[in-house]
Order: C-alpha cells, then sequence, then structure tokens
C-alpha cells in the first residue's frame, strides 16, 4: 500500500515524502496564508491523472512502434462551488506529434489508460465527470 509522510515546514507549507523518498512541496495562497511558494494539493490532483495518464499512453504507443517525437498533455477541471471544493469535471486533452503516427493506436492508447491502467483517473472518475480529446500532429 502506498504511503507518504506530509510535514509542515512553515506558515502553510508543507513537504510531503512518498515511500520511494521522492518529495514535493505544497502552499497555500497568501490569502489562506501562505506565501504562494509551491502548488496547492487540490492543483497536483490534475497533475498525478495526466501522469498517470500519460505515462500508460506513452508506454503503450511506444510498444506500437510509433514515433512520437513531442507528448504533451492538458488537463482542466471544474470545482464545486461549496466545500470541500471536489472537482465535478475533468477534461484531458493529449496531443501527440510525431511521424506517421497512428490515429487508432493514440485512439486505443488513450482508451486503454482510461479504462483499464491509470488509477488516479479511476480514482477521480468515482467523484467528477471525465471527459477527454485528443489530438495529432504529423511531423
Amino acid at each position: 500500500m502506498p504511503n507518504a509522510k506530509i510535514t509542515l515546514v512553515e506558515d502553510m507549507q508543507f513537504i510531503g515524502v512518498a515511500d520511494t523518498g521522492h518529495a514535493i512541496v505544497m502552499d497555500a495562497p497568501p490569502s489562506s496564508g501562505g506565501k504562494g511558494t509551491a502548488s496547492k494539493p487540490s492543483e497536483l490532483l490534475p497533475m498525478a491523472f495526466g501522469g498517470c495518464s500519460g505515462m500508460d499512453v506513452i508506454s503503450i504507443l511506444r510498444k506500437k512502434k510509433q514515433n512520437v517525437t513531442k507528448f504533451e498533455i492538458n488537463v482542466s477541471g471544474e470545482m464545486a462551488k461549496d466545500y470541500p471544493h471536489m472537482y465535478t469535471d475533468m477534461h484531458i486533452e493529449y496531443i501527440v506529434t510525431g511521424k506517421d503516427i497512428s490515429e487508432e493506436a493514440v485512439k486505443r492508447a488513450v482508451e486503454l489508460s482510461l479504462e483499464k491502467y491509470c488509477s488516479v483517473g479511476a480514482t477521480l472518475g468515482k467523484a467528477a465527470k471525465i471527459t477527454h480529446s485528443y489530438k495529432v500532429i504529423q511531423e
């Protein structure tokens, strides 16, 4: 089971350390008593979703021998106005650039990530409506 230890540094700045020993800094904006030195915890969710799904998609595309030269993911979200300000909607867009990229390969890689492999997306999908799109740019 993954574990993390989160420690207060000062004001509203925290450092989270995962089992692997890797750390991430979190902070609140000045309006909430922080200094805005790092991402808010709620900002980390879309990043984690994009990273999780992105690792799946690029791994699948590489196995399919796709010549990807650039890969970007944009994640946008809507949050409820009332506390606890949960994410209600998230959209993830994949932009795949390369030579002779198969649109079908991209479509299938995205489907596999979102329907089978991405644990972060599966977890977020229990609370938020998740939509997706992709764009293939041929070089």
